[in-house]
């Protein structure tokens, strides 16, 4: 790590040239040499942000004419496999034919993908984050087609088959994807495709965000620098940090940080970071939002162009919806989370019967066969029943298929002391002795889940939620992670296909309280496809 101490305190001039810092000769005055930097510093920036534009409107181009191409071959399959090719001529018909409808179509699909977000460059290369928007856009991409062919008499499509031509060439788009998604991240190693930036904040936040960001790459944020900062508990105010060697190797130690510069706190902090031609600025912690230290330090950064970029808590109230209105000359703040509203709710309701619904039925074969081999195994009971944590804090019972022997819940205390742990919400032995030969398939499989599906059909739980906990678990809740409370828990959910057991209690966490924030319908439904995916390929089941 290219370290230098004292510009850690601000006080060495040695970072200020490591940071491109201009030598100006003896006989220039005061004025001069703000005149010449500024203009460097300007200069610096515009080729900057010319340069992160050229690549952003040439890959966002890219990726465009291959949705136009995509979406024309899928849904041109569709047309010649049906033969109602002369079923979509545009009027008139001697110069719009099926290919001009073909074309119009794909270019409003691009539209359709642009609404939903999905060319914004933190989900270029973020397959869970496409997924749901590349949903939405063909929701929006089939209404808009319904309605061409409403208004235009000569399209004579039936809804079959333009609902199939509409999957089919979001399902080429989606290939497309993930291919161009797999090609970006092996360049981002290389330094392709990123912004680089520059993350403030105290020693322990630093090494936090520089983790998070080597293990999510597809935000496109390459750190170069790093400035400690810590609070003076008396005054209030944002000062440098000194980092210790021990701090130091810390840091260092985390993969492709060995290298990043230590800038010092001061007023030249903006100016360090545009001759690192940084983009970004990231504040991992210490600098508050709703303070006049963060009101001046985001003043210096942004009048020279960079970005600030915050890590803030999973419940931060960004993710609602704000509203601004000036009652008697007095500005009022209101914000709401629309999914709490009468509707979602009766919709999410709705939804969790439906889909309970089916997976009884699709899933009844199955059932049996899990309750034919747990009879066989023990002769014990097949089903297991116990009070977990429900909405606000009810309890109910759960149902599962036993995976255990008969007296599992009395020795909870004994096998995790066994094991070296404490009874409490992460408690998990990974080669738990109550486990049974069938027990231990069905977990790693998941089927010991299904008879839950009762559940979610009589109102105890939901498809989709955060994962039902006992009450020793929810008693070592800190005020934060109790609002998973606020929901009914679920089947599957944001920890059940993220790594369940191996996650760290933080990431648990995490996870839980950003679904709390932002479920959606439309968010239920990925978790449901990804769950898929778990089954095939489990992880973390144990």
């Amino acid at each position: 790590m290219a370290v230098d101490t004292s510009a850690c305190g601000g006080v060495g001039a040695s970072s200020a040239r490591a940071a491109g810092a201009t030598a100006t000769g003896p006989t220039e005055g005061p004025t001069a040499v703000g005149d010449a930097t500024d203009a460097i510093l300007n200069n610096l920036r515009e080729h900057q942000y010319a340069r992160v534009q050229y690549w952003r409107f040439f890959l966002n181009l890219g990726l465009a004419l291959l949705d136009v191409a995509m979406f024309m071959v899928g849904a041109a399959t569709v047309l010649l496999i049906t033969g109602k090719a002369m079923n979509v001529a545009l009027p008139p018909r001697s110069v719009f034919g099926p290919t001009w409808f073909l074309i119009i179509a794909s270019l409003l699909w691009v539209g359709c993908l642009r609404g939903a977000g999905i060319y914004h460059r933190h989900v270029m290369g973020d397959g869970y984050e496409m997924v749901p928007m590349l949903i939405k856009a063909t929701a929006a991409q089939w209404v808009v087609l319904c309605a061409m062919s409403y208004v235009c008499d000569s399209v004579t499509l039936d809804l079959a088959t333009l609902t199939v031509m509409v999957l089919a060439g979001a399902a080429c788009t989606g290939v497309e994807r993930v291919i161009a998604r797999a090609l970006m991240t092996r360049d981002f190693s290389k330094g392709a495709y990123t912004y680089a930036t520059v993350v403030v904040g105290s020693p322990q936040g630093l090494a936090d965000t520089l983790v998070f960001l080597q293990d999510r790459q597809q935000l496109n944020y390459r750190p170069v620098a790093i400035c400690p900062i810590r609070e003076d508990e008396r005054s209030g105010e944002i000062e440098p940090a000194f980092l210790n060697d021990e701090e130091l190797a810390h840091l260092a130690a985390i993969p492709g940080c060995n290298d990043l510069s230590v800038l010092p706190y001061d007023d030249q902090l903006a100016e360090r970071a545009v001759r690192l031609k940084a983009q970004t600025v990231m504040v991992s912690d210490v600098l508050h939002r709703d303070s006049d230290n963060f009101n001046t330090f985001s003043l210096r950064v942004e009048a020279l162009g960079l970005e600030i970029a915050l890590m803030t808590s999973a419940a931060d109230v960004g993710g609602h919806q704000l509203a601004m209105r000036t009652i008697h000359g007095v500005n009022i703040l209101t914000i709401s989370l629309t999914q709490y509203g009468l509707v979602a709710r009766f919709a999410k309701r709705v939804f969790d019967i439906v889909v309970s619904l089916i997976a009884i039925v699709v899933s009844s074969p199955i059932m049996l066969a899990v309750a034919i081999a747990i009879k066989c195994d023990d002769g014990g009971p097949v089903l297991y029943r116990q009070e977990r944590i429900g909405l606000r804090g009810r309890p109910f019972r759960i149902f599962k298929f036993r995976s255990m022997r008969l007296d599992a819940d009395k020795h909870d205390a004994d096998v995790a002391a066994a094991s070296g742990q404490t009874l409490g919400a992460r408690f998990k032995v990974k080669d738990d002795p109550r486990v049974t030969k069938v027990g231990r398939f069905i977990r790693k499989t998941s089927l010991d889940e299904l008879p839950q599906f009762f559940n979610s059909l009589i109102g105890d739980m939901s498809v989709v939620g955060p994962r039902p906990q006992r009450q020793y678990e929810v008693d070592e809740y800190n005020p934060l992670y109790a609002t998973r409370l606020l929901v009914k828990p679920g089947i599957t959910g944001p920890w059940q296909v993220s790594g369940r057991n191996d996650l760290s209690e933080e990431e648990s966490q995490q996870l839980d309280v950003t679904y709390v924030q932002n479920w959606s319908v439309l968010g239920d439904i990925v978790y449901i496809f990804r769950t898929i995916g778990v089954v095939l390929h489990p992880k973390g089941a144990y």
